[in-house]
């Protein structure tokens, strides 16, 4: 796939290729390679009304169904189903498959990569169903068995954004019960004008409406944390922007506390230990959601925003994150890690 996250993708992994020995991208999976698709294709990835222009150069090859980026050569593989690219004739072995579409979300359906010469491992960037180890990076990717597992899910973004949060809080102050709320942008399943949707709600103008719809980030929460089973509800509101979404986690804890001492866990988390790449600590006032495009962490922590009750026990904490770049930013990281590729990175 080659949507939003799928180019996004291509962008960190193009600029960060490094001497060959991090993670390559070699080939591009999409329905059709036609010279005039790899032309808008390369297009789209060159601009982004959101993201900017790419920080480098990107070419396209039509003689070798390819465009070159940086240099490097991005084949243009044309498939209709998972098992039909032949990856070992591009010179492509013991592949990661990055899935952006969606379509799989179960084992059987993505197990069908796995068929594809060449194909080594799958990782689904959309929550995944069943068995499949849901996995948000920082968090309980030391969980995964990489000798015997194959298939991975890196999850949602949202799930991504609220996961570390609660980890701060649950490990400090236990969780006793919660809700989350998330503010999201808009995204390409919903509608430009009003037409038919088979969800409710989602058939309305997305750019002249706030949408209140269903998110599963609270039960894929407990999936990266066990503890928090049965313990979260949550809800989302679409709304008329394109990039930066917003979680507002209420939750009741269970060792009284004070909006101090939620900001100083918060700042702790974001300078040592395992989260320095997945929380990001604000103290600005003025921050608005457009100020978070193009952070790479999982989430970032409102501190002026923090609410505690007078006895200490109701806590809501807001979390910004960028749903596409900053959930891209975690993809990459447990693609790495996955491969067992070490890539240092200083923030």
């Amino acid at each position: 796939g080659f949507g939003r996250i799928g180019r996004l993708l291509a962008r960190e992994l193009t600029q960060f290729a490094g001497n060959g020995s991090h993670l390559r991208l070699r080939a591009i999976v999409t329905r059709s390679n036609s010279d005039e698709d790899i032309k808008k294709r390369v297009s789209l990835f060159r601009k982004d009304s959101v993201h900017g222009n790419f920080n480098g150069v990107a070419n396209e090859d039509f003689e070798n169904k390819a465009m070159v980026v940086n240099g490097q050569i991005i084949k243009f593989l044309a498939a209709n189903n998972p098992e039909e690219p032949d990856y070992e004739a591009e010179g492509i072995y013991d592949a990661l498959i990055i899935d952006n579409t969606g379509v799989y979300r179960d084992r059987e359906g993505l197990s069908r990569h796995l068929k594809a010469k060449g194909a080594a491992r799958v990782l689904l960037t959309a929550p995944g169903k069943g068995d499949i180890p849901n996995v948000v990076y920082g968090v309980n990717q030391a969980t995964l068995d990489l000798e015997t597992e194959t298939i991975y899910s890196a999850a949602s973004c949202t799930t991504n954004a609220i996961v570390p949060g609660l980890e701060v809080l649950e490990n400090e102050l236990g969780i006793v019960k919660g809700h989350i709320e998330t503010i999201h942008a808009y995204t390409n399943d919903q509608n430009l004008l009003d037409n038919y949707h088979n969800k409710t709600r989602r058939g309305r103008s997305a750019p002249l409406n706030m949408v209140i719809t269903e998110t599963g980030a609270g039960s894929a929460a407990a999936k990266a944390i066990p503890s928090l089973k049965g313990k979260l509800t949550s809800n989302a509101v679409r709304v008329p922007v394109p990039n930066v979404s917003l979680a507002i986690l209420t939750l009741e804890v269970a060792k009284p506390t004070t909006v101090e001492a939620i900001n100083e866990l918060f700042l702790s988390a974001t300078l040592k230990g395992k989260l320095i790449e997945q929380i990001r600590f604000s103290n600005s006032t003025e921050f608005v959601s457009s100020d978070g495009i193009g952070d790479s962490c999982a989430c970032i922590f409102d501190s002026p925003a923090t609410k505690v009750s007078d006895d200490g026990k109701s806590v809501i904490i807001y979390l910004w994150y960028d749903n596409e770049f900053g959930y891209t930013s975690q993809v990459v990281r447990l693609a790495r890690h996955i491969g067992k590729v070490k890539s240092y990175r200083y923030y």
